[in-house]
């Protein structure tokens, strides 16, 4: 299985590099809520903390045009072609890492391509394989 995971939990420093990357390689442009990954701050309200997508399937389950298969590496794809715009794999990510865009037609998620962890000036992020 192919994953995305947070190595290094309390390096990361929020500077957003693996959200401009991860915004600027699927959209072409830096908006931190296109990115597949996000920084949000742990519960003393200042830490930071690294969100990523852990494969749940929950988005598969939800999209009832069968649009969000996983491949031969346990990741979780969305299939443009078969993707309607619903949403309801939006709603349905406990983590809030689906993306709709509103200029797109459809939604996209961390395929762990690994182009945030290259970003990441902290080593924060890294693709693991087991």
């Amino acid at each position: 299985m192919k994953k995305l995971v947070v190595a290094k939990k309390d390096a990361c420093m929020a500077c957003k590099e693996c959200e401009i990357a991860c915004s600027e390689a699927f959209y072409k442009e830096f908006d931190d809520r296109k990115s597949c990954i996000q920084i949000s701050v742990k519960k003393d309200g200042v830490t930071p903390k690294p969100m990523v997508c852990v494969q749940c399937g929950k988005c598969a389950e939800a999209c009832p045009e069968g649009a969000i298969t996983q491949n031969a590496k346990g990741v979780y794809m969305i299939n443009k072609k078969k993707c309607v715009g619903c949403g309801k794999c939006v709603d349905a990510c406990p983590f809030g890492l689906v993306v709709k865009a509103e200029d797109k037609e459809y939604a996209s998620k961390c395929i762990a391509c690994g182009i945030c962890a290259k970003a990441c000036p902290m080593e924060v992020l890294e693709i693991k394989e087991a």
